[in-house]
């Protein structure tokens, strides 16, 4: 139930049973047990990732003697293969039904971890992309369901906290990740195979987590909430509520529903402005690797400490996920979701600033880093969500991250050639002129929605 701005309304809501609950019963339901495991999954996952992640650009750098131009394509490839199979993992787990997500979830999480033994075997431009390519493909097929299985567990007045909730364990494996890739790069005395090693075990780790304890089917939250899908007049409530509806019950089967194709959601106005925003502010959004290439240069750390620097912006997200959720469910997720870009507008003013060079200078940087993605990963996954019916859920998702994923691959394409033509410090200046002009742009195509805080804002089913 939602107030005339948007906004959730404080008191009570309505259970699918038709009862009324109070707010503490709702806000434990904002993070089912399908949530949780699901965090659990990122979370190991993540541990396995960012041990690659942490060590891969100074691997790809140092050790192989790739110029950043090298670098930039792969980094590329790395973040924008998953872009070209986002849809088809989406659609793949849409057309499966409920029990499709799961399906196309694991075959993801399965992809990327038999790559990790492959970057034992490879050391050449072609073949590390290829690896690579191969990987990012399992993230883009598992990206998009995941999503759809934690949006619909959750209800639909606490998906940020949700989305929050989730993304703050996945960002919890983010910290240990590199932190296990130093004392590995320290300890073994082949520290980047040791690395690659043990990285793939902990995805295995993570795949069977998702199989075992992860249900086949997930059921929406809470039926009887009107969304985006049923607005109008089947969403009138019980008394409207026909013999054709009162058959669908959880026990028994569920007849197929339509599927909605990427066409019609694009036909959406407020898909089609997501989808807009994200292209733009991606493209101005320099990859967490360049940002910790231009750190450690400016700093002159040493190669064993430059694992050390993603654990700064996993702390500031792990710290914020949770409460920049539940502000977004708040005071509205655009809003939030742009606040975010201009909190990493700070961070790129601190990298260009005649500051001096030292521990602070890092810290601040890499907590503006952080919690630039708490205000912006999990709450425009949420906003997504409410825009696009529960029978289309994981294709709408995909639609939005892959007009974003896409974008951070042209964005790291160019840096990289810029860093390559230019140096470091005016690639960034580009990117911070960029990212300015983007996020006005964002600002007044978003306007005309309105607040973004339900799927029953008045204004449009954008939340």
């Amino acid at each position: 139930m939602y107030l005339a701005d948007g906004r959730p309304a404080p008191a009570t809501s309505v259970s699918p049973g038709g009862r009324r609950t109070g707010r503490s019963r709702r806000v434990r339901a904002a993070v089912p047990s399908t949530v949780l495991v699901l965090g659990t999954v990122s979370l190991i996952t993540d541990i396995s990732s960012e041990m690659v992640t942490a060590v891969l650009p100074l691997y790809l750098v140092a050790e192989l003697g790739l110029s950043p131009l090298g670098f930039g394509v792969l980094d590329g490839v790395y973040n924008g293969v998953s872009a070209l199979v986002r849809l088809v993992g989406g659609r793949l787990s849409d057309r499966g039904g409920g029990a499709g997500h799961k399906a196309v979830a694991a075959v993801g999480y399965g992809l990327s971890a038999l790559c990790k033994p492959l970057l034992l075997l490879v050391h050449s431009l072609p073949l590390i992309g290829a690896v690579l390519a191969v990987d990012r493909t399992g993230k883009g097929l598992r990206t998009a369901p995941r999503d759809a299985m934690i949006s619909l567990a959750a209800e639909p007045a606490a998906r940020g906290r949700a989305f929050g909730v989730h993304r703050a364990m996945d960002t919890a494996g983010a910290l240990c990740g590199p932190l296990v890739a130093f004392m590995l790069l320290r300890a073994a005395a082949e520290g980047y195979d040791a690395v690659f090693t043990v990285s793939f075990c902990v995805a295995v780790l993570g795949v069977v987590v998702l199989l075992l304890f992860v249900p086949g089917r997930a059921l929406p939250a809470a039926a009887g909430t009107a969304g985006p899908a049923s607005a109008g007049p089947a969403s009138a409530g019980p008394a409207s509520a026909g013999p054709a509806s009162a058959g669908r019950t959880p026990a028994g089967p569920t007849p197929a529903a339509p599927r909605t194709p990427v066409r019609a959601l694009l036909g959406r106005p407020e898909i089609r402005r997501l989808t807009a925003c994200a292209v733009l502010l991606g493209l101005t959004t320099v990859s967490d690797s360049f940002l910790y290439l231009t750190l450690q240069r400016r700093l002159d750390l040493p190669a064993g400490w430059f694992p050390l620097l993603p654990l700064g912006t996993a702390a500031a997200f792990l710290s914020l996920a949770v409460p920049m959720g539940a502000i977004a469910d708040r005071l509205g997720r655009r809003r939030l979701f742009l606040a975010g870009h201009l909190v990493l507008l700070c961070a790129y003013g601190l990298l260009l600033a005649p500051l001096g060079d030292g521990a602070a200078l890092v810290c601040a940087v890499l907590v503006l880093h952080g919690a630039f993605y708490a205000a912006t990963d999990g709450v425009l996954a949420a906003a997504t969500a409410d825009a696009v019916p529960e029978d289309a859920r994981g294709s709408g998702l995909a639609v939005v991250q892959t007009g974003q994923t896409a974008a951070r691959f042209v964005c790291s394409l160019a840096f990289g050639a810029a860093w390559t033509a230019w140096g470091d410090h005016t690639a960034v200046l580009a990117a911070a002129v960029g990212l300015a002009l983007t996020a006005a742009l964002s600002a007044r195509l978003l306007r005309p929605a309105g607040p973004m805080a339900g799927p029953n804002s008045p204004s449009e089913h954008t939340s």
